[in-house]
């Protein structure tokens, strides 16, 4: 792994950085704490900034939010939110207000807590939400922005429940990863990524998804490739984040963590960058005839 960073990101790590043996990361299980650490989220939050674990931090996700001509007036739905860094830039930036959600049951006692702590409590409050049952409300909410949600389960449950949350004619803006091809679970590097990313299953195409928001009276404007921007947001953050390997000793722990991030990260990038896999951005508008 200490090869395939130096070869990654063109550098030489520092010679006191000596990598413990890292075991392959865990597949998927139950309980607190097992997918986000308070060391992996401080490392999150490291690359892409305080409050958020995805990059581009800040910036990315007002870039996502914008399209919606959001207000003081308005209510937005967000999922994922994280560790409640995208909803209180987004509140406080753009002045909606934010019914967030997060799946992960440790990640969304942290954004309560730290909404909480910022006094944002109630204009970006975060909730947990159950993947096998989503459930969002009835017409609760103006708009959508939707992060990386489908991860947790397919896009006809998941995008259907954000649909009846959002009135008839609001928008959904979704960013997500879709597959360009057939991808087998079977597939070494597929079953690997997919281990690492802690992914419910495979992703389905652009073409389902988009098919998915049209089943659902939505009209579908944008869907775009943002795969090289995503990637560029990525290798900035670790070049940022190794270039700090100068200035100060990891410990064995950390270095193995970093490790193990990293192997993460590779996985997703190589995916796309050999095409198997987009992130893509859908804009999709509503209409007082859609479904749900």
């Amino acid at each position: 792994m200490l090869d395939r960073l130096r070869t990654w990101y063109g550098r030489r790590l520092p010679d006191h950085v000596i990598l413990p043996p890292v075991a392959p990361a865990p597949a998927p299980a139950a309980g607190p704490g097992v997918a986000w650490p308070s060391a992996r989220i401080a490392l999150a939050e490291q690359l892409w900034g305080e409050g958020f674990l995805l990059p581009g931090g800040a910036e990315e996700v007002l870039r996502l939010a914008r399209p919606l001509g959001l207000s003081a007036a308005s209510t937005l739905l967000l999922l994922e939110a994280g560790i409640g860094g995208p909803a209180h830039r987004i509140a406080a930036e753009l002045g909606v207000w934010v019914a967030g959600f997060e799946a992960d049951a440790d990640l969304a006692a942290l954004a309560a807590t730290r909404g909480r702590t910022a006094g944002l409590a109630r204009r970006a409050a975060v909730s947990r939400w159950n993947p096998a049952a989503p459930a969002f409300g009835r017409r609760r909410c103006h708009h959508a922005l939707l992060i990386e949600p489908l991860r947790h389960g397919p896009a006809g449950s998941v995008l259907a429940s954000a649909a009846r949350a959002v009135r008839a004619d609001g928008q959904i803006a979704l960013v997500d990863l879709a597959a360009t091809e057939a991808l087998d679970a079977a597939d070494p590097d597929v079953a690997a990524w997919l281990r690492l990313e802690r992914r419910a299953g495979l992703p389905e195409t652009e073409a389902t998804i988009t098919a998915v928001l049209a089943d659902l009276g939505y009209d579908v404007r944008v869907a775009e490739d943002i795969s090289a921007r995503h990637a560029t947001l990525a290798m900035r953050g670790w070049r940022e984040r190794l270039d700090g390997l100068d200035k100060q000793r990891e410990t064995p722990a950390g270095m193995a963590l970093l490790v193990a991030e990293a192997e993460l990260w590779l996985r997703r990038l190589r995916l796309l960058r050999r095409g198997r896999l987009r992130l893509v951005r859908w804009l999709a508008v509503g209409s007082a005839g859609g479904s749900g």
